[in-house]
């Protein structure tokens, strides 16, 4: 079972970075030989949480890419817009290792935010408007991927 989770879980990814079904044959052989890598680099079980907020979670990270695309296309084209960049700080509860890589992976896709760095337990991020709120999106987003298993 453990196994056949993984391969689901790899072969989404597939499907999301294919934009649909496109190579299929070569997603079920990349999805087959990420899921063997996995099995031997992190043998372990899997931690899933609460399948409820992995979904929220999903869907708050589809929301974000979205925003954060026509965001910033909107102000390439638009100059009039006004910028206020800066750093924004965000205490993280999450322990360091890969649940913080991951949080900041995924904060990644907030619009208009870079994760910049970590100092002990916080998460600096760079804001293209300081005036957003960034961080009240970060802590959001950092409670969903922690309910869902990842914190």
């Amino acid at each position: 079972m453990e196994r056949a989770a993984r391969f689901a879980l790899f072969l989404g990814l597939w499907l999301v970075l294919a934009g649909g079904f496109a190579g299929l044959g070569f997603g079920l052989l990349a999805a087959g030989l990420a899921t063997w890598a996995s099995a031997i680099l992190m043998p372990g079980r899997m931690r899933l949480g609460d399948p409820l907020a992995a979904l929220r979670l999903l869907g708050r990270t589809a929301a974000q890419t979205l925003l954060a695309g026509t965001d910033i296309a909107r102000r390439a084209f638009d100059p009039r817009l006004p910028l206020r960049p800066g750093l924004v700080t965000h205490a993280t509860a999450l322990p360091e290792g890969t649940p913080r890589d991951g949080f900041t992976a995924l904060a990644s896709l907030a619009p208009g935010a870079l994760p910049a760095g970590v100092e002990g337990d916080v998460v600096m991020v760079h804001a293209l408007d300081t005036r957003l709120p960034v961080a009240r999106d970060l802590a959001a987003t950092e409670a969903l991927y922690a309910r869902a298993g990842h914190g």
